[in-house]
């Protein structure tokens, strides 16, 4: 059951279009778009809270919008699958309603022609594997069933930027000067931009996450590495839905274990930063 009923903010840019829309006089087309929009975030929004995700809010932008959610990637990712497909599923939703209200006449063919393709380009729109569309979320959570955390996140992004400025060339030299999807993939670009700049914090925001939640216990893994390998560097190789086991090899092919809790201990709550793994080894055994 659905406990409560998120808040809902519009993006800056989504206002910018209402007002061109009105000035152009289509607004019932971004009538028609934004419906599908909500429409469509309700879904990950079900999903989510049948999940028992922590929901701050859905932010609604023109071809998309963001549910912000308090879980940062601590979620197994076949139930962030689940939760990222639930807003594209909506669509087929979508589909059979207009084909429902064709068949009885309920709706003008001019406004059903209009839900018809506005339905399709937005779910063809938010499939692109661009993050933070749908499908750049499941690009990140197909690259972390292979890759770990940090490499899945941060390739995530590269491929996101370059793909949107394929785009951008692509639209600017073969099609004719579009201004809404020029500022759609810009506003793209520039999100996955400010979201680079800001990797190394998500990432330790994973970490923090793995510090007081632990991983989602699905599977485990084993990491080897020399006692002189930067603490940092060892939690770069952790993979989400996997708990770790860490050996460290020292001179002479001498081993040692350290759990990756002590690990994350260490570092937040003895702040050992800058210290290797062979160091915090040694003082934890």
């Amino acid at each position: 059951m659905i406990r409560y009923f998120p808040r809902i903010n519009i993006h800056p840019v989504l206002m910018i279009f209402i007002i061109l829309s009105m000035l152009t006089g289509t607004f019932m087309e971004l009538s028609i778009i934004l419906a599908i929009v909500f429409f469509h975030e309700l879904g990950h929004y079900i999903a989510a809270v049948i999940h028992d995700w922590r929901i701050k809010q859905i932010m609604l932008w023109v071809f998309g919008g963001v549910m912000d959610v308090e879980e940062h990637s601590t979620r197994p990712v076949k139930e962030e699958v689940i939760v990222t497909l639930a807003g594209p599923f909506q669509h087929v939703i979508i589909y059979f309603g207009l084909i429902v209200c064709n068949e009885f006449q309920l709706l003008p063919n001019s406004v059903l022609d209009l839900a018809y393709y506005y339905n399709t380009v937005i779910l063809l729109f938010n499939l692109l594997p661009i993050w933070p569309l749908d499908g750049g979320k499941l690009l990140l959570q197909c690259q972390s069933l292979v890759f770990p955390f940090r490499k899945a996140y941060y390739s995530t992004l590269l491929v996101s930027m370059i793909i949107s400025i394929i785009f951008l060339v692509i639209q600017l030299v073969f099609f004719p000067f579009t201004l809404s999807a020029f500022l759609l993939l810009l506003f793209l670009f520039m999100e996955n931009r400010n979201e680079w700049k800001q990797r190394y914090y998500v990432f330790i925001r994973f970490l923090m996450s793995r510090y007081y939640n632990g991983p989602s216990k699905i599977g485990s893994n084993s990491i080897v590495v020399s006692h002189e390998t930067m603490v940092l560097d060892v939690f770069s190789k952790f993979f989400r839905d996997r708990k770790h086991a860490i050996y460290v090899v020292f001179p002479g092919n001498r081993r040692k274990s350290i759990d990756e809790n002590d690990c994350l201990h260490s570092f937040f709550h003895d702040k050992s930063y800058s210290k290797t793994v062979g160091e915090i080894t040694d003082y934890m055994t």
